[in-house]
């Protein structure tokens, strides 16, 4: 299994998923938990993909368990500051976490001193989400293709920029292995978070971003920015007439990104507690409203089993160690 074929992967992780959920209901309808709010942790700030996806997740939680499910946004580190707050607390299922690709893959081979394991420390509920990226650039930057762009690159080594939501994110090594695979040079500029790269892309004070089509859609509609590609295999459906990256040049063939987010929690956590979690996660996804809410913004609402998650979270540590080998990216 690779990130290459991720989506058609977790169609099928859906189906197990599915075939659990009368599991997770029945327990629920047998146990009193939950009795008190849960606190899901997002380790990003608000304004991004990941503040957006959380938000309706926790709404949606939150109507299916019968409690408020509130959003705690502890950004920095590349999320690891988060990652870490959970890992600490107490295996009650009363305290989540919004694991992504970003935490739970990349962060591993990218912080040499991570105070974490993402397989050890947590237990694994569901994916949730996957949304591939978008290349945007600033209207002032006289590009109009992917295949421009490079041009230009080339022309002017290390005076591009590209914002990311941090070191070692997913926006960040996405930028990182166009670079590498087109032979171009990019300045880049890390923030804590996808919001406060958006609000400096806007405003021309960087040249590029490779980021959620959530974080964009509106803008690229606006004029506000120019979407020059997306990260997928195949274009999006959200972003009509946008090519996909890696048919912009040849030295991009292969180039694909498709970033994921799931729930998981504290290890140790009760069986019975994750299924009864896990079945509002597979009600949620399957909710029409919110399905076509986030589709029409490049995001796919999903669900998988326990197992699944675990599974993909492996291999796509092993998969992410050659990537950051290969760019050389790091964080102390």
């Amino acid at each position: 299994m690779s990130a290459c074929t991720i989506l058609a992967w977790t169609r099928c992780a859906t189906g197990g998923a599915l075939a659990t959920v009368l599991v997770g209901l029945a327990v629920a309808a047998q146990a009193a938990w939950p009795e008190k709010p849960l606190r899901l942790v997002v380790p990003y700030p608000t304004g991004g993909a990941a503040d957006l996806m959380g938000r309706s997740l926790a709404s949606k939680l939150s109507e299916r368990l019968g409690q408020p499910v509130i959003l705690d946004n502890r950004a920095g580190a590349g999320g690891s500051i988060g990652a870490e707050a959970v890992m600490q607390a107490a295996p009650d299922g009363y305290t989540l976490f919004y694991a992504t690709m970003g935490t739970h893959a990349i962060n591993v081979s990218l912080y040499p001193k991570l105070r974490y394991d993402p397989l050890r420390d947590f237990t694994p509920i569901s994916l949730t989400h996957v949304t591939p990226r978008v290349l945007v650039v600033h209207p002032s930057l006289p590009a109009r293709s992917v295949a421009e762009l490079i041009v230009l690159a080339r022309s002017r080594p290390g005076e591009l920029s590209f914002g990311s939501a941090g070191n070692g994110s997913s926006s960040h090594l996405s930028g990182e292995l166009f670079a590498a695979m087109t032979g171009i040079k990019l300045l880049h500029v890390p923030y804590k978070g996808s919001g406060p790269a958006s609000t400096d892309l806007l405003g021309g004070r960087l040249s590029m971003s490779f980021d959620s089509i959530a974080v964009y859609a509106d803008h690229i509609k606006a004029g506000k920015v120019r979407a020059l590609g997306v990260t997928s295999a195949e274009p999006s459906a959200a972003l009509p007439g946008v090519p996909a990256i890696a048919r912009g040049d040849p030295g991009l063939r292969g180039y694909e990104v498709a970033n994921w987010l799931g729930l998981v929690a504290p290890a140790a956590t009760p069986r019975s507690v994750v299924n009864t979690i896990h079945a509002a996660v597979v009600a949620s996804a399957a909710d029409t409203a919110v399905r076509t809410q986030l589709l029409a913004l490049g995001i796919e609402p999903l669900s998988s089993t326990p197992e699944a998650f675990a599974a993909l979270m492996r291999e796509e540590i092993d998969k992410w160690a050659r990537i950051v080998r290969a760019s050389g990216a790091r964080v102390d």
